[in-house]
């Protein structure tokens, strides 16, 4: 049987955080096709039987059982409750034979100690909550635990860090699957930042920037607009009126990565645009993200998003053609839960 990706499975466990486990089924479970989202089926399972408490005592009943995981192209476990404890057999063996049939498996936050547990992350690099990160070491030392990003993409196997880095994981995944532009309508309408690269810090020293003036975020405005010039961070800098270094530690700061890695994240971003909603081809959307030519595009592409971008233009041009993205995405509040963000 194929899986449909867009049947999103998320495993959930006793005694977990509220939020994580909410996590996926805000970016999933709520119907945003009216504004040009991909039509999603959630399924919310038990990863172990009975009612589940959450860390603040509030009760909740499961609809579906492990056996719902057959149906699911991507399964995600948000949480678990202790990175001591082991969890339960049957929800382990569920896993391993979903991820055995294709599916893609996602562990946000803690929920990787439960892809850890079922022998899904050896041998692999993997992203948790940094608090956690020295436990998961400790305890799979067969994994490579990074506990600086906010999320790890390897392949058929998604981890990230803790809270909103779920939610960054989470728009990745529909990014890699359903494109650039559905991750953003979701985004806006939930209002959260439409992309926060894997490779961004999950902690950075200021998180509101101390910046005298707005210079920063007139520099990154200059830079959407002129992407096809070949920046650097010296004409970035003098734009801003700072020294390189001195820059260079404001951006960081505000960002949490450097000044060229966002402009090749802002690159890779506005060429998934172009091959999603033009037929230029990959030459001279090189030329206009900053690129000398479809050679040099390549490879980066390839690291940001996993394919080439004539197999990502591939994979798009069928759903672009029968689907009309509006030109503006505007919120319609009616006030009911399903249209609720």
């Amino acid at each position: 049987m194929t899986r449909d990706r867009a049947t999103v499975a998320v495993m959930m466990f006793d005694g977990a955080p509220m939020f994580e486990m909410s996590v996926p089924i805000s970016v999933f479970g709520v119907d945003r096709t009216l504004d040009g989202a991909p039509q999603f089926h959630l399924l919310s399972v038990r990863g172990e039987p009975g009612v589940l408490t959450t860390t603040s005592g509030i009760e909740f009943r499961v609809p579906h059982g492990l056996e719902a995981l057959q149906n699911a192209g991507i399964v995600i476990v948000p949480a678990w409750r202790n990175a001591q404890e082991r969890p339960p057999e049957p929800a382990l063996r569920a896993l391993r034979a979903a991820h055995e049939d294709g599916a893609l498996i996602v562990g946000l936050c803690m929920g990787t100690f439960v892809l850890a547990a079922a022998g899904l992350l050896d041998g692999r690099r993997v992203a948790t909550h940094w608090y956690h990160a020295p436990v998961l070491a400790a305890v799979c030392p067969q994994v490579t635990v990074d506990p600086t990003v906010l999320y790890e993409d390897g392949g058929d196997i998604v981890t990230s860090a803790g809270t909103a880095a779920g939610l960054d994981a989470c728009l990745h995944i529909v990014r890699r699957y359903w494109g650039a532009e559905a991750a953003t309508v979701i985004a806006r309408r939930m209002v959260v930042p439409p992309h926060r690269s894997g490779g961004q810090a999950q902690y950075i020293r200021h998180p509101v920037p101390e910046i005298p003036s707005d210079d920063l975020g007139k520099v990154m405005t200059y830079a959407l607009e002129h992407l096809s010039e070949a920046l650097d961070v010296e004409t970035l800098a003098a734009r801003a009126h700072l020294s390189r270094r001195t820059f260079d530690r404001q951006f960081r700061a505000a960002t949490g990565i450097s000044p060229l890695q966002w402009l090749l994240h802002q690159r890779i971003l506005r060429a998934q645009e172009l091959l999603e909603h033009t037929g230029l081809s990959v030459d001279a959307i090189a030329r206009q993200v900053g690129f000398s030519a479809a050679v040099s595009l390549r490879p980066a592409f390839r690291r940001a998003v996993g394919v080439s971008p004539q197999d990502y233009r591939t994979t798009f041009r069928a759903r672009e053609s029968a689907h009309s993205w509006p030109e503006s995405i505007v919120d319609h509040p009616d006030g009911s839960f399903q249209r609720s963000c």
